[in-house]
């Protein structure tokens, strides 16, 4: 007898489900469990913005817009990113509204690439952007940043673009997740100085642009912007993660390929959606500053607590994660270690190891939890130590 998987494409039968996706799954069902796993804001959604997405209901406005979302929406999304990051998109041709970045990675990608291309990605990394690149018969290439501070070199980018001619995509996030780092002005013009000397696309996933704390947000999309895909959206800045809502902003040339992938995909995004997204960015332009400053807190209060316990973390300037290297003294194997805090403790953290090459021997904190949360977190994870003393 055949078995279905011998008659499917043996690319996705080869895919592994997400491990972040299984590992939250554990964590969520345990009852008394303390979860730091989770990328979600422990916030609200503004109820101006819940508004909005009533009103649409009630009046009806649940028919399809174009594929590439409302225009409404899109003038309201070019205009806060131009208020926001100086950063200038005609919403008639250079903006897509996507299903999350999510869809943005996955449409963008299969618009640029072909058989044979390579992805350069800095290492550690979202887990998606890998998989994402296999499915054109492309190979991702990782850029090991665990030397570096967790960022990417100019001298080390211009090296490695040297030697792969066949790299079309250097595929790049920040602030960054898993680590909480993030680039300046400065360093991010060096990078573009070394990036315009090659024929290749950058996909800039910037979705924590809003979550930056000491310094101040530079979009990719300012310095490189005939090169650029700008990848941004509300689902963290606005504590929207299940409304869905993505951008997708870049050269017309470009945008009008990656949407004919995205109608195929989506049709178009929910319309309920994009009317709470059209509110968002026409009324929520101080939204984010709230929570942002709520992650500062947090971020302090963790930093501090895992630096006390021996923890050594790079200082994460966005995002709200917090990547740290485990003590020499404990468990190496980071998936074992998450496995047994989870089992024994109760007390939800990623393994370092999830997100690719750099990430053995780390954790992933996440400080979208509550600052409660985080508190206990770091209780249990004391009690921990003490249990595994040197």
């Amino acid at each position: 007898m055949i078995r279905p998987t011998q008659l499917m494409n043996p690319e996705v039968v080869a895919i592994k489900q997400q491990e972040i996706f299984k590992f939250n799954a554990l964590a969520k069902a345990k009852p008394d469990i303390v979860n730091m796993t989770v990328g979600e804001p422990s916030f609200a959604t503004p109820d101006h913005i819940k508004m909005a997405a009533i009103k649409a209901i009630i009046e009806d406005d649940t028919r399809y817009t174009v594929p590439e979302g409302d225009h409404e929406l899109l003038r309201a999304a070019s205009k806060y990113l131009e208020m926001k990051y100086d950063v200038h998109f005609d919403p008639e041709s250079e903006m897509i509204t996507t299903l999350g970045v999510t869809e943005g990675v996955f449409s963008s990608l299969n618009a640029l690439l072909g058989e044979g291309d390579e992805v350069l990605i800095p290492s550690p990394c979202y887990t998606i952007y890998g998989p994402d690149v296999g499915f054109d018969h492309s190979r991702p290439l990782y850029l090991d940043t665990s030397q570096t501070g967790f960022k990417v070199l100019p001298e080390v980018l211009d090296h490695v673009l040297q030697a792969h001619p066949r790299i079309k995509v250097f595929l790049f996030n920040y602030p960054n997740n898993p680590t909480g780092v993030t680039y300046n002005k400065k360093e991010l013009e060096e990078l573009a100085t070394v990036l315009k000397k090659y024929d290749i696309f950058i996909i800039s996933d910037e979705i924590y642009s809003e979550l930056t704390y000491d310094t101040t947000h530079y979009s990719f999309a300012k310095v490189l912007p005939e090169q650029t895909v700008m990848l941004n959206g509300i689902s963290k800045s606005h504590a929207m993660t299940g409304w869905r809502i993505g951008l997708c902003c870049g050269p017309k040339n470009i945008i009008a390929q990656i949407n004919k992938i995205h109608e195929l995909a989506t049709t178009a995004v929910t319309t309920i959606s994009q009317a709470a997204a059209t509110e968002a960015y026409k009324n929520g332009y101080e939204d984010p500053v709230e929570m942002r400053e709520s992650y500062r807190e947090r971020r302090d209060i963790l930093y501090a607590g895992l630096t006390r316990l021996g923890f050594d973390c790079p200082f994460p300037d966005g995002a709200f994660y917090l990547f740290a290297k485990i003590p020499a003294r404990l468990e190496q194997d980071d998936i074992k270690l998450a496995k047994e805090l989870l089992e024994k403790y109760d007390l939800g953290i990623l393994p370092g190891s999830f997100f690719g090459v750099g990430g053995f021997g780390y954790l992933r904190f996440s400080y979208a939890a509550s600052q409660d949360n985080i508190e206990a977190g770091l209780v249990k994870l004391e009690e921990y130590i003490s249990d595994h003393p040197a």
